[in-house]
């Protein structure tokens, strides 16, 4: 017998579970199907983990700073001690999530699916239907297509060693190569990190970018530019990195060269639903080429960053979608960050948006070191970059480069979203001294 629901999940990550939680709350029959681990790839082997690695070296990243200023430590990182600390999290995530969302009453489903047609799924030897369908099947890490591409590893690897190398080559500009290298390199490795072209992290301001190479090169991160890798090799228990005119011996490779979207294994093919390797490509509403089929998160070909809570906003959209209102989505700013050392945060107009209507926006960057916050831990060459509107004379975008970038750049959403004026930021009080207290002068 062909089982029937109102609707079907595939993905049991954040964006997956939230859909099918809401939706059975509203009183659907609703499935959810995963074929790896339950919870998603954020709190088994992504963001959340990463967070567990990054506390313990930005702390010892915090003393650094203060060696020699009153405070006296010889601080280093403890790798098996810290990766206990991150399997402890990790263990619990797949079994109590599956837990979880059986006890809330939603059909659990373990495998692979795969669409027979526009309403039906096949999950092994299990056939359902659906009235509709929620995609939410995430990324996985993208591989080069090099010879010895089967001696590459992934974050998928690095953030379940169990000891760290001696030496480790990241191939990759973008955010995960720059996590990777920090972490690494705090924790004693000696790490090379590799970019096809010259310009790493193009997504964030140059000048914010090129300082943060200049400090993390400073903690010992060799940084090669505009090589193009063409080869691995296997030699004994190392490998060999090889490039155009380059060769280099190292422990560990490590490819962080972007992610692709899970779903060309959907059949989604033979059901009429375009698709690439940046996800489903969806309308206003979230729906795929066949209505009652959406995609959400990592899964979606949206105009938005791939983070969690994107994802966890476009599953709530396209819940409502499902219960009736069809209004088109609207996104709210999204701030993104970097977890190097220091952290790289923005928000809002990019400094490369601004720089396309001059007469209009107007760019500006300033040095904080000697501002309390940064100088009482002796932080070097921290930055913040406004995107000012001089029409509306409002700041509308921000880039921050220092330690406390996070936080910084949650404050500025808030006000730039709220649109406040210089007076209005001038007249609202916050603890000093503070990140928070800090805006005014910056206004």
């Amino acid at each position: 017998m062909v089982e029937k629901y109102d609707t079907v999940v595939i993905g049991a990550g954040p964006a997956g579970t939230a859909a099918a939680s809401s939706l059975k709350a509203q009183g659907q029959k609703v499935a959810i199907v995963e074929e790896d681990l339950w919870g998603g790839t954020c709190p088994n082997r992504g963001c959340d983990p990463k967070k567990i690695l990054y506390t313990a070296v930005e702390a010892k990243e915090q003393a650094d700073l203060l060696a020699g200023q009153g405070l006296n430590t010889q601080s280093s990182i403890e790798w098996p001690d810290l990766m206990a600390n991150k399997r402890s999290y990790t263990k619990q995530i797949s079994p109590g999530t599956h837990e979880s969302l059986k006890n809330n009453g939603i059909e659990t489903i373990t495998g692979h699916a795969q669409f027979v047609d526009q309403h039906t799924l096949e999950i092994g030897q299990q056939t359902i239907e659906a009235q509709n369908v929620i995609i939410a099947t995430g990324l996985r890490p993208r591989i080069l297509e090099i010879k010895g591409k089967e001696f590459l590893q992934t974050s998928n690897e690095f953030l379940d060693l169990d000891e760290m190398p001696e030496s480790i080559t990241i191939l990759g500009g973008g955010y995960v190569a720059f996590e990777l290298a920090g972490i690494a390199s705090s924790a004693g490795a000696k790490v090379t990190l590799i970019h096809h072209n010259n310009r790493p992290l193009k997504a964030f301001p140059e000048k914010l970018v090129q300082t943060l190479c200049d400090q993390i090169s400073e903690n010992g991160v060799e940084i090669i530019l505009d090589q193009e890798i063409t080869e691995i090799q296997k030699d004994n228990t190392s490998y060999r990195v090889i490039g155009n005119d380059f060769d280099k011996r190292t422990d560990r490779v490590f490819a962080a060269v972007g992610r692709i979207a899970n779903v060309d294994q959907l059949g989604l093919d033979q059901i009429g639903v375009e698709y690439s390797s940046k996800g489903v490509k969806v309308n206003e509403h979230l729906q795929s080429d066949v209505s009652h089929i959406y995609a959400v998160g990592d899964s979606a070909a949206s105009p938005v960053p791939k983070l969690t809570p994107v994802a966890g906003f476009e599953a709530n959209y396209v819940v409502d979608q499902i219960l009736g209102d069809h209004k088109e989505i609207g996104y709210p700013l999204v701030p993104t960050i970097i977890f190097s050392l220091p952290k790289l945060s923005q928000v809002g107009v990019t400094a490369q948006q601004a720089e396309e209507d001059t007469d209009r926006y107007q760019v500006r960057t300033v040095n904080v070191e000697e501002w309390i916050t940064y100088k009482r831990q002796h932080e070097k060459q921290p930055l913040v970059q406004l995107v000012i509107d001089q029409k509306q004379d409002q700041v509308v975008g921000a880039a921050c480069l220092s330690m406390e970038a996070d936080e910084m750049i949650n404050y500025l959403r808030l006000l730039i979203k709220h649109e406040y004026s210089a007076n209005e930021v001038s007249q609202t009080l916050f603890n000093y001294p503070t990140i928070a207290s800090d805006i005014q002068y910056l206004y």
